[in-house]
């Protein structure tokens, strides 16, 4: 009953247009005075600072910083044409363009919005160019760009991680076999609407432009092994990769391409910090809702309640898919995971299904939510990048969509595809 009460009063808020970190962090003050009483307001801030200081989510400002040092150097646009030489020739080219370098740029910044942002104002008004449609511009760029949300280093994948309890390392392994099903799911989706529309091929190909396209964006490529390589062979933390993707973002960009100035990186230091600001309020309230729910023993009456219908983890899977595709429609993905994934973690375990998979279902689902209106953050970044209406663009995003909840349901039902990695190396 509480969790009911809660979820109408920030649902109500949110309709209200107050934001989600302020609707989350006045509920949950709300049911804190009124089941706990006044005397506990002094706490409150010191909550919301606990809850926001966790040493992995220091990871996500970092690289954030380290996707904003690429969007404002040239790092973005070397990716974009050696994508397009590799994958042009194919009909519709430019939207596997568009796949390709947004598999190249998640690989660093592991943030979908700033995917979006970084590659969509330059793929944009080149698919306009060659006869696509602004639907289909905005609609193609915003589900390529959703890959960031299951590649690693997955911003939302950290987040999961640290409200699980569960390894970011883990987590980034187990991203990397859905990410590149994917891509092929979204590839696709495109080349039945390139069929279909007759879209033009973006270039012949050719292993002297690869080469050439290849050697122009050699060091840009360094980047995710550099950060990567790292993580993954113990060298450095989660949180030490972020640190080390901007020292690496700004040496290549600055340094060696010589592209970056004081005037670029003022800029790269206010966009990662606003877009940082959205997501630690986010956490900080969150926290405070997390809290009280835990104390009321939520998390285990929602257990029993489920256990008392089923206890089939599959069917669990099933009502869990469910309930995030419908909040992922209504909630930011960092909302998301930090507002039910504590509270549905105890039944998850209960039921034997491994964290490490249920995390890529979450991602999976969230990264669904961020195409379907009305919240949608990433469709809403492609639509305004292209000045497209949402809703047209909706429409012809369906194939996308698709494609995307197909790649869910064979991850939640085969979760090998997730945890076969994992289970190799650990």
């Amino acid at each position: 009953m509480a969790i009911g009460y809660m979820l109408f009063g920030m649902f109500g808020l949110a309709l209200l247009n107050v934001p989600i970190a302020v609707a989350l962090g006045l509920v949950a003050i709300a049911a804190i005075v009124l089941v706990q009483g006044a005397d506990m307001l002094p706490n409150l801030a010191l909550t919301m600072f606990e809850g926001a200081s966790s040493f992995p989510l220091l990871a996500i400002p970092l690289f954030v910083l380290a996707g904003s040092i690429m969007n404002a150097s040239s790092i973005s646009r070397r990716l974009i044409a050696l994508a397009s030489a590799l994958v042009g020739f194919v009909r519709g080219g430019l939207s596997f363009v568009v796949i390709g370098a947004s598999m190249f740029f998640a690989e660093i910044s592991g943030s979908a919005v700033a995917g979006v942002a970084a590659l969509g104002s330059i793929l944009v008004p080149a698919m306009r160019r060659k006869g696509y449609s602004k639907e289909f511009a905005a609609a193609i760029c915003s589900s390529a760009s959703s890959l960031a949300i299951i590649l690693p280093p997955s911003i939302p994948m950290i987040l999961y991680a640290v409200m699980a309890q569960q390894s970011v390392v883990k987590m980034f392994v187990a991203g990397f076999g859905p990410g590149i099903v994917g891509a092929i799911c979204l590839a696709v989706a495109a080349y039945v609407q390139a069929r279909r529309y007759n879209f033009p091929v973006e270039e012949r190909f050719r292993l002297s432009n690869v080469w050439l396209r290849l050697k122009e964006a050699g060091w840009a490529l360094m980047l995710p092994v550099i950060i990567l390589g790292g993580i993954f062979g113990g060298i450095v933390t989660a949180t030490e990769g972020a640190g080390l993707a901007v020292v690496a973002a700004l040496f290549i960009s600055g340094v060696i391409y010589r592209e970056f100035d004081v005037r670029a990186l003022y800029k790269a230091l206010i966009d990662s910090g606003t877009q940082t600001a959205v997501v630690m309020l986010l956490v900080a309230s969150s926290y405070l809702i997390g809290g009280f729910l835990t104390e009321a023993q939520v998390p285990q009456q929602l257990a029993h309640a489920i256990s008392g219908i089923t206890d089939n983890k599959y069917l669990i899977l099933l009502m869990l898919n469910i309930a995030f595709l419908i909040l992922g429609m209504f909630l930011h993905s960092a909302a998301a995971i930090i507002l039910v994934v504590p509270i549905v973690m105890p039944m998850v375990l209960a039921a034997g299904i491994d964290p490490v998979h249920f995390g890529l279902v979450v991602t999976l689902n969230l990264a669904i939510g961020q195409q379907t209106p009305p919240v949608a953050s990433v469709l809403i970044a492609a639509c305004s990048i292209a000045k497209s209406d949402i809703w047209e663009t909706t429409k012809v995003n369906l194939p996308f969509i698709a494609a995307l909840f197909a790649l869910l349901m064979i991850c939640t039902y085969l979760p090998g595809i997730s945890l076969a990695l994992v289970n190799l190396i650990y």
